[in-house]
């Protein structure tokens, strides 16, 4: 098993988690943000289905699609698509860094 380390803003961990998992009670929510950083690295964006995110993630498709929808009206992901039925390309976002 190869094992990849990335590197992680501090306030992910010590405010957005206890924000999401505790106030918002969306668990979910910090899982997937965690899956996008790792996929584009916390700066860029990944074009990444559905459906590839709930198998990245354990989570059922309607948990990611929760979780996509509190995270972009949080503002911590973007969310991009060529049309309607295209995949999503989706890019972290850190509004604590200016």
């Amino acid at each position: 098993m190869d094992v990849t380390t990335i590197e992680l803003d501090a306030y992910v961990l010590d405010i957005l988690m206890p924000d999401l998992v505790g106030h918002d009670r969306q668990p979910s929510a910090l899982i997937v943000y965690l899956f996008l950083w790792l996929q584009t690295g916390g700066r860029g964006s990944a074009q990444i289905s559905l459906l590839d995110i709930a198998l990245g993630t354990g989570l059922s498709k309607r948990a990611v699609q929760d979780a996509l929808r509190l995270l972009a009206k949080r503002r911590l992901v973007s969310i991009q698509r060529e049309s309607v039925t295209s995949v999503p390309i989706y890019a972290i976002k850190r509004p604590w860094i200016r």
